[in-house]
């Protein structure tokens, strides 16, 4: 009776063990493990179109729209020699690496061996005489393959999360490119206020100093008082702090600006930086917020947060039983001489299903982390999608507060260049005191200091517009007009200065 219960060994047994194996993990998926947060709906920022898609190394050089052949240098030196853009490219390589490890473990696995090993067998163990108790040679030479099918996904899910993070890595490699390239440039342009700056501070030197030969002119013909004269002289040492000042703030910008294009800080000590010689490409009247969707750093996320999807789907196929096929073939001999021979042929087959029931729910707690994982990259991702969103903004808003500005500004110090020139002449003349002097010279310094100020920000504003952009286009590449409702105006004032 016993006997015609039980299973014989024919093709039906494996299907139906492996049917039992499937129902059961099925129903240990733990569906009920799900992401808390959704993906921002970047529709409604006016963002449109930010799907996963490889991003293309960017070539498009935008800082030659300046004009400057210096400053074109020092980013390209930057790029090429810069540690953080070498670390970049290094992590590119592992992950890329990582890639293929992957892929490759989807594939069907060789191995060939070869082994020999001299061994005393025990008298009193399992080998019966004539080897109990000898010493013999044994020789192995083989051919070992496997394959884990992959027929629930996992394998392919871990391709898929593998091949989201290069695509993160390669975005990232873009997004370092366009960070690096506009710290360079907007040290650049502050090493050229600073400079202008002492400029401004020097010319101021030397009116005082005219200022001052005046006064003593005037304290020897008795016009004056030794009070004027003490004040002429305080003036000038000064208006020389300031500039002493200034030129350590130049100094440090110097070694930081080398630093950065990976050279040693004391590189640059002698670059001279004139504002005057960047051309300051014309922006349009609009710029669609669409050209976010561009932003390595964007995509970067993206693909990360698709990568964790497909890690979930890895995590869930773990609860799937894996299925194993290996098989060897060789030769095997006692005695070295004998490996060869047609007798030592020997050959196996392996198939296997493996299905953890009991692993102190490990299982579990993986899906749990990589569930965990996927909402950190979607609330990166969000985040990511804001910061964008809010750096053009306040870029094209600075731009535009900049140009009125600067409108004021040249109104103002055309008043006051004016005043100042009235007042001095009128204390040569005799008709007026030294303190509307010195209160009409303290007007036009603050007003040659803003000019210089508002010239520089609206050059950085330029530059920090072109990296929340992504750096994909230059400013004079920009759309002139955009059909879409989504987009941000940016108005020009005619005659701004360049």
């Amino acid at each position: 009776m016993l006997r015609s219960l039980s299973l014989k060994p024919t093709g039906l047994a494996p299907a139906i063990a492996l049917a039992a194996l499937v129902s059961l993990s099925a129903c240990s998926t733990h569906p009920e493990i799900q992401p808390a947060l959704q993906q921002i709906d970047t529709g409604r920022l006016g963002v449109q179109g930010v799907e996963p898609a490889p991003v293309a190394a960017d070539q498009s050089a935008w800082w030659d729209a300046y004009g400057d052949a210096r400053l074109s240098g020092l980013i390209r030196q930057a790029l090429d020699g810069n540690p953080n853009m070498q670390a970049a490219a290094a992590r590119l390589q592992r992950v890329a690496a990582q890639e293929r490890i992957v892929r490759g473990a989807d594939m069907p696995q060789l191995q060939a061996s070869a082994e020999v090993n001299r061994q005393r067998y025990t008298e009193h163990g399992i080998i019966p005489p004539p080897l109990a108790g000898a010493v013999a040679n044994t020789g192995t030479l083989q051919l070992a393959g496997s394959w884990e099918l992959d027929l629930f996904g996992k394998q392919h899910a871990q391709i898929a999360a593998s091949i989201g993070q290069t695509r993160a890595s390669e975005a990232d490699v873009q997004a370092a490119r366009v960070l690096l390239s506009s710290q360079v440039a907007r040290s650049y342009v502050a090493l050229g206020r600073l400079q202008a700056q002492v400029a401004v501070l020097q010319r101021t030197l030397g009116q005082r100093d005219d200022i001052l030969k005046l006064i003593r002119q005037r304290v020897q013909a008795g016009l004056d008082t030794t009070v004027e004269l003490r004040q002429g002289e305080g003036a000038l040492p000064d208006t020389r702090l300031q500039i002493e000042a200034l030129r350590e703030q130049v100094m440090l910008t110097r070694h930081a600006l080398a630093v950065l294009t990976g050279q040693a800080p004391d590189a640059l000590d002698t670059l001279e930086v004139q504002l005057e010689g960047l051309q300051v490409p014309a922006l349009p009247s609009t710029v669609p917020l669409d050209l976010l969707s561009r932003r390595a750093d964007v995509m970067a996320a993206r693909w990360r947060v698709e990568a964790s999807h497909h890690d979930i789907d890895a995590a869930r196929a773990n609860f799937y039983p894996n299925i194993d096929l290996a098989a060897y073939a060789g030769y095997n001999a006692i005695g070295l001489e004998r490996v060869l021979k047609p007798g030592s042929w020997q050959w196996g087959l392996l198939p296997a299903i493996h299905l953890p029931l009991f692993d102190g729910d490990r299982r579990i707690a993986n899906l749990q982390g990589r569930v965990a994982e996927q909402d950190i990259s979607v609330a990166s991702y969000n985040q990511t999608v804001l910061q964008a969103v809010q750096e053009t903004a306040d870029q094209l808003g600075s731009l535009q507060a900049i140009a009125r500005q600067q409108t004021e500004q040249r109104a103002a110090q055309g008043h006051t260049e004016a005043a100042y020139a009235l007042a001095t002449e009128r204390y040569r003349a005799g008709l007026g005191n030294y303190l509307n002097v010195l209160a009409a010279e303290t007007a036009v310094l603050n007003q040659r200091r803003q000019a210089v100020d508002l010239q520089a920000r609206t050059l950085d504003a330029q530059f920090g517009l072109v990296r929340a952009l992504g750096g994909a286009v230059q400013p004079t590449a920009l759309p002139a007009a955009a059909t879409s409702s989504s987009t941000q105006k940016l108005s020009q004032k005619s005659g701004d200065p360049a």
